[in-house]
């Protein structure tokens, strides 16, 4: 069959190589394989009506496609091996039929044959699965390029630019370094502040939270303003010390959604110094905290509290409730880390926070459950006793999920022993010592016989070319 010819492939190739941000091999390979599934189409349109489809999945494994860039066109070419008596016309070809035009064939050798159809030939059907299979590859080679593009980059934070809206979502244009094209990523409404304004070719600071490996629409790109991750990346950019590395970030407790309108997005911040004559606090607040002030208006305006981290959990409590001023912290159960906060009557509502966001927030950095008391209304005795039952509650609580895992534990080591029983009445061929162990050399007759010979292998490898234009040698395509 003669070259399909193709006008404008050349131009086709490198128009969708821009459009998609594509490299030119990456097309080509993408266009090869959607012909040849429109082949595929084509050859099973043939029995559409007369009788069953008679192709395996893996019928026409042995078929390619060459794209002939030169002559802007391409074939179909399938590879089929030599025998005496053709079983399969698709995957064989008789010997007697070679040896006319390559005296020195011989059984087992692969020849390739152009079995192009013709173009009237080819049909809708198969012309529209071309289509469909070619638009199919480019959208996984795009997915399979950022995933590779994003999922190892150091910097998880990046600057993204707003292009559209898709329900509740915004779209944006991220990349990953400098002269890479951009690729759109989706801010989900969850991972939005509530004072950002999004509007067209606006710029954020966004976290690359997720490189979605799930063949779906739309982005594979999921970023977030809300993430914690982008304040500790705000911080290592604007506190040198940070940096330097004698200041560092212990701890972050971020709410940039809050449950209500009423309460504003606040991030709680516990920092500690390497140098004893750095202050933490103070390096990340700045002179006239110019640098915490870079950080709140990249937020929005979203508050934040730098607080000194320390070993003791006693002065971290004390200073994770900051601003209110804090008398005393119990820890009642140390174990189950559990501590009462006593504060004066006038600090009780700025220690709790608008609807308990800064109780909240230092409960989730220092890892502690924190209740606010009032100190002048504090009864230990009957404080004490409640804790006591919690404690007791807690311990039983405990004791019963260790008998539930001990049970479980038991229950496997009786199955495990149950299973070697059963192993021993009746082995399992791997059990056998016989089994895995090398051939000897009375083995090794039984085994060549399984194996190619040398002479086979040459004749598979043949690299004798027939001049015919229909019939092509493997080596030369």
């Amino acid at each position: 069959m003669a070259l399909v010819l193709l006008p404008g492939l050349n131009n086709l190739i490198e128009d969708i190589s821009e459009e998609k941000k594509l490299p030119a091999q990456v097309v080509e390979a993408a266009l090869r394989e959607a012909l040849l599934k429109g082949y595929e189409r084509y050859r099973r349109t043939l029995y559409l009506g007369i009788s069953e489809d008679p192709f395996e999945e893996e019928y026409f494994s042995n078929f390619d496609v060459g794209l002939d860039l030169d002559e802007e066109g391409y074939r179909v070419l399938a590879s089929k091996i030599i025998v005496e008596e053709i079983e399969s016309e698709d995957h064989q070809i008789a010997l007697s039929e070679v040896r006319q035009v390559a005296e020195d064939a011989q059984i087992g050798d692969t020849v390739v044959l152009d079995v192009t159809p013709e173009k009237e030939d080819f049909g809708r059907m198969a012309a529209a699965t071309t289509k469909q299979v070619l638009a199919q590859k480019l959208r996984d080679q795009q997915r399979r390029m950022i995933q590779e593009e994003f999922a190892d980059l150091e910097d998880p934070v990046l600057t993204a630019r707003v292009i559209r809206f898709e329900r509740q979502s915004v779209i944006m244009a991220v990349s990953s370094g400098l002269g890479r094209p951009e690729v759109e990523a989706e801010l989900p409404r969850r991972d939005q502040l509530p004072n950002d304004n999004y509007r067209a070719n606006a710029t954020f600071k966004v976290y690359l939270k997720e490189v979605s490996e799930v063949p779906r629409r739309g982005p594979q790109l999921f970023v977030s303003r809300s993430n914690a991750g982008l304040v500790v990346y705000l911080f290592e950019n604007e506190v040198p010390e940070i940096q330097e590395g004698s200041v560092r970030i212990v701890a972050v407790a971020r709410e940039a959604n809050p449950p209500s309108r009423s309460v504003g997005p606040r991030t709680k911040v516990a920092v500690d110094s390497i140098e004893r004559e750095v202050d933490p606090v103070g390096a990340c607040i700045g002179a006239r905290g110019s640098r915490i002030q870079q950080v709140v208006n990249e937020l929005r305006g979203e508050k934040i509290d730098v607080i000194r981290w320390s070993p003791d959990p006693i002065q971290y409590i004390c200073n994770s409730l900051s601003p209110a001023r804090v008398e005393l912290v119990r820890l009642v159960d140390p174990e189950g880390q559990h501590a009462h906060v006593l504060v004066p009557p006038d600090q009780l509502s700025l220690a709790i926070g608008r609807e308990g966001q800064n109780v909240r927030l230092a409960a989730r950095l220092t890892g502690w459950k924190i209740d606010i008391k009032n100190s002048q209304e504090y009864d230990q005795a009957s404080e004490d006793s409640e804790v006591a039952e919690l404690i007791t509650q807690r311990e039983e609580e405990e004791a019963l999920q260790r008998e539930a895992e001990e049970r479980l534990a038991a229950e496997q080591a009786a199955r495990a022993e149950e299973d070697a029983r059963l192993r021993e009445l009746y082995p399992l061929p791997e059990d056998d010592e016989e089994f895995g162990q090398e051939p000897s050399q009375d083995d090794e007759g039984e085994v060549n016989e399984l194996l190619p010979t040398d002479k086979e292998i040459t004749s598979e490898n043949s690299q004798d070319k027939i001049p015919d234009d229909s019939v092509e040698e493997d080596g030369a395509r």
